[in-house]
């Protein structure tokens, strides 16, 4: 966070300041990183107590001190030798600190904000966006998946005095929440990936789900951009939605109208070929190691970012090539020898799970082996949307499938149930079964890929069995 005093911050959050038993006064400097969880804090931190369903975080703000917190930010006050903001509720005390702080960093410098939503790559689209601008000036971007009410905040108190590009992703489980971001730090490019299934039974559908991305662009002012793509006919009716310019990004995007299209693409084992073409029509073929063919669309939303930002050609290219993974748990390979493991098990929607199966396909030189486990949040939806996704590995012909656990079970009986398919599909209840069972049906010259929802848990499947046939 940037040095801020503490009558400044007090007065940020609309809290009331407690000196009691410090050295301190109101002009007292801190300027540490902002925190929520005590073992994170570091010294001349601050440490933000929230209250959560499972936890209070007043409970362990005397950790947080012992670590060198420098300021606590409580509901209650606290009998602890260090300066306190009291305040009604310490997550709306988070989010109001940090529309401060961006505030007064775009006021002083030149921070322009970036922010990244979607139903599926806001990470990896991050991420790219993250080695391109961090090319150009100092950049933040958020940590891992930090795009809620809380993790959203976090990022953006993480600028500093000379940040000239944040870099936020906004997700949403509930109406309301892009807009509530949006409005911390109003971003002068927002970009919208695609609307499909992720969260939809949260939401009730996947129209009510459109509804909720498009609060990226609809309060967008007219000197914004709004990034949108093309291929998706549900974003692609949001730029009727705005007031800002808007920038085309995929395979139907025009050049010649302003949009960023990709032509030529070549998927293999080592990442994607395609050449980029960007506004205007200048072509530069990328090498793209990031492993699957459908995030191609995340570096075609990147580059068009980027260049509304006004980045260069060679620069966005360069950004681009340098990324080798999504993002730990995306498409990450862990073993590339006798058996190859790619580890996707962090996320998992119907469309994710579709584009995934689809580049296990295109990347196995040998037999495809796909390990499955369920897909959340899907709601009434769920069983229907596990039935697809069985039929594909049927369509794809997928050599072995195993799907793990009783909320994916569904697949394997859809799976199972087709009579043409040359491969086969096993159950297992545990990850350990699974695990058991992998153990003695893959073999030499197999590609593996993992794939689930967070909350099925297969990442750390995907990790065991990628130290397994890495060190075999």
């Amino acid at each position: 966070m940037i040095d801020l005093r503490l009558d400044e911050i007090a007065e940020a959050v609309g809290g009331a300041l407690r000196l009691e038993g410090t050295d301190a006064g109101p002009a007292t400097v801190v300027g540490g990183p902002v925190e929520t969880d005590s073992r994170e804090v570091v010294p001349g931190g601050v440490f933000v107590a929230r209250v959560g369903e499972a936890m209070d975080g007043h409970d362990f703000a005397a950790s947080a001190v012992e670590s060198g917190a420098a300021l606590l930010v409580v509901e209650r006050p606290l009998p602890l030798p260090v300066p306190q903001v009291v305040v009604v509720d310490a997550t709306e005390a988070l989010a109001a600190l940090a529309k401060a702080v961006v505030a007064r960093v775009r006021a002083a410098g030149r921070l322009r904000v970036v922010g990244v939503t979607g139903s599926n790559g806001k990470t990896t689209t991050k991420n790219l966006l993250r080695e391109i601008l961090g090319r150009v000036g100092p950049t933040t971007a958020s940590r891992a998946s930090f795009n809620n009410e809380v993790g959203g905040p976090t990022t953006m108190l993480q600028v500093e005095a000379d940040t000239e590009f944040l870099v936020a992703e906004m997700g949403a489980s509930a109406m309301g929440a892009i807009a509530r971001l949006v409005r911390l730090a109003t971003p002068d490019v927002g970009i919208v990936l695609k609307v499909g299934m992720a969260h939809a039974g949260g939401f009730g559908g996947i129209e009510r789900t459109a509804v909720a991305k498009a609060e990226m662009v609809v309060d967008l002012p007219e000197d914004a951009v709004a990034v949108l793509n093309r291929d998706d006919p549900r974003v692609a009716a949001m730029a009727g939605m705005t007031r800002a310019r808007v920038a085309w990004f995929g395979l139907t995007a025009d050049p010649a109208d302003g949009g960023t299209t990709a032509r030529d693409v070549v998927s293999s084992a080592s990442g994607t070929a395609f050449t980029l073409v960007l506004p205007g029509g200048a072509e530069r073929p990328v090498r793209f190691k990031v492993l699957g063919e459908h995030h191609v669309s995340n570096a075609m939303a990147a580059a068009a970012a980027a260049t509304a930002l006004g980045v260069d050609p060679d620069t966005v290219v360069a950004g681009l090539e340098a990324v080798v993974r999504a993002e730990r748990w995306r498409m990450e390979v862990l073993a590339d020898g006798p058996v190859t493991v790619v580890n996707d098990a962090y996320n998992a929607s119907p469309d994710s799970m579709a584009a995934a199966l689809k580049s296990l396909v295109t990347i196995a030189p040998g037999r495809s082996v796909a390990v499955l486990g369920a897909m959340t949040e899907l709601g009434e939806q769920a069983g229907e949307e596990h039935d697809r996704v069985g039929l594909l590995a049927v369509r794809l012909n997928i050599g072995q499938l195993v799907v793990v656990g009783p909320e994916a079970r569904r697949l394997h009986l859809s799976a199972s149930a087709e009579g043409s398919w040359d491969g086969e599909s096993v159950y297992a209840e545990t990850m350990d079964e699974a695990e058991a069972l992998l153990e003695r049906l893959v073999r030499p010259g197999d590609t593996v890929l993992v794939k689930s929802s967070n909350a099925a848990g297969l990442r750390h499947l995907g990790d065991r069995l990628g130290a397994r046939w890495r060190d075999a």
